[in-house]
């Protein structure tokens, strides 16, 4: 069976995005999680305005956030879940990135932007396959599957 595609597109200037990783990353995660054939998936990195403008529209929600999740096929997710429980999304992209809101993240956090952007892509990919965090419990599971994820794609990038 074929690979799922992975799109991604880089509309930001303010952050170095290593667009063939994060297509690789999240093909493995779609894999990982079972997902194979016909299947799409884009993920477009904005910035700060951009990712704000996106959140109020599809949200109602002030401000930048890191991630969202628009899914374009409910078939493929039971939940049907739209982007972070708000309205259909914006009709191009599945998963739109902020670049800028990553790096202060990553700041925050003292890790490099790569490990942020690698939490953020495996993010957005699970809440596309009907992962959530709305309860203490969504949350933990959902915290442990991006885990093992990033672990799995550090042991492939090393070769193992």
């Amino acid at each position: 069976m074929d690979p799922v595609e992975v799109f991604v597109a880089d509309e930001q200037a303010e952050v170095a995005v290593d667009a063939l990783r994060w297509v690789h990353l999240a093909r493995m995660v779609l894999e990982e999680q079972g997902v194979r054939g016909d299947a799409e998936l884009s993920m477009l990195f904005v910035d700060e305005k951009s990712m704000g403008d996106l959140n109020e529209r599809f949200l109602g929600r002030e401000g930048p956030t890191d991630v969202l999740a628009f899914p374009m096929d409910d078939e493929l997710i039971e939940s049907g879940r739209q982007p972070d429980q708000g309205g259909r999304g914006p009709g191009s992209p599945s998963e739109p990135s902020d670049a800028k809101v990553a790096q202060r993240q990553a700041m925050e956090h003292n890790v490099p932007i790569d490990d942020e952007l690698s939490l953020l892509v495996v993010h957005g990919v699970l809440h596309l396959l009907g992962f959530d965090h709305e309860d203490d419990d969504e949350a933990a599971v959902m915290e442990r599957r991006e885990r093992e994820l990033m672990a799995r794609f550090r042991e492939l990038e090393r070769g193992q």
